[in-house]
């Protein structure tokens, strides 16, 4: 027997779409990427993303969610962690000299990428809290709830990774082209570090409750 009922999915796919069509933090990250790396780049940090997610959702299965929200230690300790490591990607950025012989776009290893969109993803606690919140109120509590929240956080992952990478992309291409000026490419770099701050920003500012 499949875990969620088709009606309940049917019901969730709209659900979950128009979230993720909604600009956020994972989003920005994208097009942060694809903007300072390319397209590759930013297509690895959209699946680092779309893996913290389900991480995300399956610590929320297993209840490790409700600890983070009910010790405000715990969960200010993960959000400064955020705020540091992407103020570190916006210096980064900053560093990054645009005015290479090749003119292109400042390359990440894909690996590198990937691993930096796992941990922007991870190191927002703001994300669990959301799946919490969200997933549970299309989970049938007379089925077995793990498998439901795996398959509901496996679909709303797919959408993001669809949507992100679109963004990815996109950004990408117009990042390939601006870096054959010097003069642009140096406004990609500050461009790619005043995302990476504003999410920061948004990380540090975010309310407690």
């Amino acid at each position: 027997m499949f875990p969620v009922e088709p009606l309940t999915l049917l019901a969730f796919v709209p659900a979950g779409l128009a979230l993720n069509l909604t600009p956020g933090a994972d989003m920005m990250f994208c097009l942060g990427q694809g903007l300072k790396s390319g397209r590759r780049a930013a297509m690895a940090a959209n699946f680092g993303i779309a893996l913290g997610g389900m991480v995300h959702t399956l610590l929320a299965a297993l209840g490790l969610g409700a600890l983070v929200k009910a010790h405000p230690a715990a969960f200010e300790v993960i959000r400064w962690l955020g705020v540091a490591y992407l103020l570190w990607l916006a210096a980064g950025a900053l560093r990054a000299s645009p005015f290479a012989a090749e003119a292109q776009v400042v390359p990440t290893a894909t690996g590198r990428a990937f691993w930096q969109g796992l941990m922007v993803n991870l190191l927002n606690p703001k994300v669990i809290l959301f799946i919490l919140a969200f997933l549970p109120q299309f989970v049938d509590p007379s089925r077995p709830i793990l498998p439901q929240f795996l398959v509901l956080g496996l679909v709303f992952s797919f959408g993001g990774l669809l949507v992100n990478g679109a963004v990815g992309l996109f950004a990408g291409s117009i990042g390939q082209r601006v870096a054959r000026s010097a003069g642009l490419s140096r406004w990609l770099s500050r461009i790619s570090a005043t995302i990476f701050g504003a999410l920061a920003l948004r990380l540090a500012l975010m309310p407690r409750s």
